[in-house]
């Protein structure tokens, strides 16, 4: 029986646009004169390197990152890259070789959900459209992946609740998959959560401590925060259907490590929404609270009958970036969980009289849940969700 391609659309996010305030053209003259230096030495290392690359004979791979949706559509991301031929990606390694990663820039990705192609994608401002093949197994619908590599799409067609597969494939390679979380209409809570210091030990205030643990610590040694996954375990036998979407500055580059780090310590899967390493044209590199706040907003606009359980810690502005999520959407906000970074995670670090490395318990209508380990958060969060589940 012939299959039904699946039509597909680029996917516009609340980070695709520059704000009024982040446009190039309204910045100080000396930072619209950093962010061309930083821009055009990227660019000259991404030639350089392309050049290296084919020289070496490497060629496109395609990077698969979990994916997510409803019933009715889901969001797929994936970066193509240049690699050796045998190279394949989702083994565990070092976060430095994912860092130097060499993007390849408009290559064509052949995907497949659950073996139906996708028929259709926007690149950019135009629309390309490849016609409907009467055989279906000759593959022939692409998309095009941006000048960074990347590529971010939206496919309409409607899914059962569960965890799907998804296939991607460029010329030459074999195809790789990822998996589709697609989240049930009828879910009513979510959970957002930071991975750096939150889940996963990484000193994140201490930059060259943070840098070390990211780059070049063997990612089987990575040390899980204690408690945090029995804690997550609990949510998960508390909230069936509640979907995880973990939030971290980390750049795209090292998502299979922090994936590998996810399964090994028994945390509930769930997609990985990391940023850019790449300059962006018009908004530059977001900071840590800029990325976490435009993630969270987009899920709010994924899933607008969706309540969330926003999960962070202290050492990265997560309870200023989630007060302000739950003031910005007021009801949306069941609780806020920060885990409390210990002084020695907190690192020596020298602040002005009066002011801590670490932020202060957020002013917010919502409840605030603060405590070390898992187990001291469980202690008071846990017995207020069940209080007041419904």
């Amino acid at each position: 029986m012939p299959t039904v391609p699946i039509p597909a659309r680029h996917a516009v996010t609340t980070f695709d646009a520059a704000s009024r305030r982040e446009r190039f053209e309204v910045q100080p003259p000396l930072e619209r004169l950093m962010r061309r230096v930083v821009t055009r030495t990227f660019n000259t290392w991404v030639r350089l390197a392309t050049r290296g690359a084919r020289k070496l004979d490497w060629f496109p791979r395609v990077d698969p990152y979990v994916g997510y949706g409803t019933n009715d559509y889901s969001r797929l991301i994936c970066r193509t890259v240049y690699a050796p031929e045998h190279s394949m990606y989702g083994a565990a390694m070092r976060g430095i070789r994912g860092m130097l990663a060499i993007p390849s820039p408009h290559t064509q990705v052949k995907i497949r959900i659950d073996g139906v192609p996708l028929e259709t994608v926007q690149v950019g401002a135009s629309e390309r459209y490849d016609a409907v093949d009467a055989h279906p197994d000759m593959d022939s619908e692409y998309a095009i992946s941006d000048t960074s590599g990347y590529l971010d799409l939206v496919a309409e067609h409607r899914l059962e609740s569960g965890v799907h597969n998804v296939s991607y494939r460029v010329n030459g390679r074999k195809p790789v998959r990822a998996k589709l979380f697609t989240i049930p209409k009828d879910a009513k809570v979510g959970v957002i959560s930071d991975v750096d210091d939150t889940i996963m030990i990484t000193q994140a205030p201490v930059l060259w401590k943070a840098a070390w643990n990211l780059l070049f610590l063997n990612p089987d040694k990575k040390a899980s925060v204690p408690g945090m996954s029995v804690l997550f375990t609990k949510l998960a036998d508390l909230y069936p259907d509640a979907p995880f979407f973990y939030l971290s500055t980390s750049p795209w580059n090292v998502e299979g490590s922090i994936r590998h780090f996810i399964e090994n310590h028994g945390f509930p899967e769930g997609p990985l929404l990391l940023r850019d390493l790449d300059p962006r044209p018009k908004t530059f590199i977001p900071s840590g609270p800029q990325h976490k706040l435009e993630f969270a907003e987009q899920l709010m606009a994924d899933f607008p009958d969706m309540k969330f359980i926003l999960v962070g810690d202290d050492g990265q502005r997560d309870p200023t970036t989630y007060a302000t999520i739950a003031r910005r959407y007021p009801g949306r906000v069941l609780a806020i969980a920060i885990r409390q970074l210990t002084p020695r995670e907190a690192g020596p670090i020298v602040m002005p009289s009066g002011m801590t490395p670490t932020q202060p318990t957020p002013v917010t209508d919502v409840p605030v849940f603060t405590g070390p380990t898992g187990a001291n958060l469980m202690k008071t969060m846990l017995p207020y969700l069940k209080a007041h589940r419904g």
